[in-house]
């Protein structure tokens, strides 16, 4: 028995209640939940690396907006299935601001979160041609998406994108697109658990193979402008958030409130849909909706069924939010910066203690530093890296159950981290490193 950080006997303990048999394959809920229970045990607090959950206070546009919503109210009438007309107006020239992408208001839906949206999107788009049942994921992924695919009864075929960036991707996806299956291709932007950012190229690639095969792009925008190398602050000019939309119509987007806003909390998310995927036709819809459209079939078929539409007053706070960005009054990324100062800082207080960084290039160039980084640690495999890890008063969860077959990885999120936890950090990693001599 090692002398760790957090009691050896406590922690053995609470992984035998939970009945965990293999720390590698635990789910994010799971730990969360050991870790908590230890937390309390011992009295001793931990390093939270395991919940991508915003770190900062909610924005004061969206909670104001609300608040003056909620007492004219609103709270009593239900708002419309395809959302408040501001907030698909400001949807619109968001979209167009940022992204440097026009889209009509029709196509420009509030959900339940972009998890509902992505939930809502799998059910359709797999739907529309018969033919066409599968999703293809570009992992590492997030692990929701395909236990979303699950639930529904979906297939979905994946492939790790670590040894297929640059044009080595092109010829990877078509070995998949070929097939004929294919629905739609899902990837997030920047990503999340590795945080890479596609190029300028591979997006190229995604979009004109979409063009191609007749694919639909869903771009999870979670993160969105959170790429700190560029700034895409500022509404109406370049450099705008990178996106496979700019080299094909065949997509729908969903953009994410919880980031970037802090507004996680009131579960509001964005789904955006191209106009030509909008005005999609296929009898095959009929099977399941009473549309023959994608519309249609999307809004009062699939989003009417899942929820009845999207919170009333949480639209009035996005589109709030969503119009101070538009207008400039607000800087889009400016709060959420500090999350790349961390992830610097302790990027170095990993590699300085032994760590490497497994997701470390965008093609040519350096990982950005952002709201997730990578880990492994040399000899040991993931679960022995999660575990070690937890006995020593610092959770992360492992690649493995977001698709990579890094199996020896682990993702860090630095968003809960504090500054002022650093030199205990530093501390157990010393410790760490001490109880595991390469």
């Amino acid at each position: 028995m090692k002398e760790t950080p957090i009691n050896y006997d406590v922690v053995t303990q609470k992984i035998k209640e939970l009945n965990i048999s293999n720390m590698g394959r635990v789910t994010i809920r799971m730990l969360k939940k050991l870790v908590d229970e230890i937390e309390a045990a011992t009295g001793e607090e931990y390093i939270r690396m395991e919940m991508g959950v915003p770190g900062l206070p909610p924005s004061q546009v969206g909670v104001e907006a609300e608040i003056t919503a909620l007492r004219t109210g609103i709270a009593a009438i239900y708002a419309d299935i395809y959302g408040i007309m501001e907030l698909k107006k400001e949807m619109a020239r968001f979209v167009k601001l940022f992204l440097n992408i026009e889209v009509s208001e029709e196509g420009c839906i509030p959900t339940v979160g972009s998890m509902q949206g992505g939930y809502a999107t799998f059910m359709t788009v797999n739907r529309l041609h018969r033919e066409k049942n599968t999703t293809l994921s570009i992992d590492p992924c997030f692990p929701v998406h395909k236990q979303q695919h699950m639930v529904i009864g979906n297939p979905i075929e994946a492939f790790d994108v670590y040894n297929f960036r640059g044009d080595k991707l092109k010829a990877k996806l078509e070995s998949y697109l070929e097939k004929g299956n294919i629905s739609c291709i899902l990837y997030s932007n920047p990503n999340n658990p590795s945080w890479i950012c596609f190029t300028e190229k591979e997006l190229k690639i995604i979009g004109e193979l979409a063009n191609q095969y007749d694919a639909i792009i869903v771009e999870d925008l979670a993160y969105f402008g959170m790429d700190f190398r560029k700034d895409y602050s500022k509404p109406g000019k370049p450099p705008y958030q990178p996106s496979a939309a700019n080299y094909t119509d065949n997509y729908i987007l969903l953009i994410s409130s919880s980031k970037v806003f802090s507004y996680a909390g009131q579960r509001i998310g964005m789904m955006v849909i191209s106009d030509k995927v909008y005005h999609m036709r296929s009898a095959d819809l009929l099977q399941n909706y009473y549309f023959d459209q994608f519309g249609p079939a999307m809004i009062f078929g699939a989003l009417y069924a899942l929820s009845a539409g999207t919170s009333h007053s949480p639209q009035y706070g996005l589109a709030a939010m969503l119009k101070a960005v538009n207008d400039g009054t607000v800087n889009l990324t400016q709060d959420v910066r500090v999350y790349g100062d961390k992830a610097r800082i302790m990027k170095k207080l990993f590699l300085d203690n032994g760590f490497r960084i497994v997701y470390e290039r965008d093609e040519n160039d350096p990982v950005a530093d952002g709201f997730y980084f990578t880990i492994s640690y040399p000899g040991m495999n993931g679960e022995e890296l999660i575990t070690e890890l937890i006995y020593h008063g610092i959770s992360a969860i492992s690649l493995t159950i977001c698709g990579s077959e890094r199996s020896e990885g682990a993702r860090a999120c630095v968003s809960l981290v504090r500054e002022s936890q650093f030199p205990l950090l530093e501390k157990r990693l010393i410790k760490f490193r001490e109880n595991n001599p390469r």
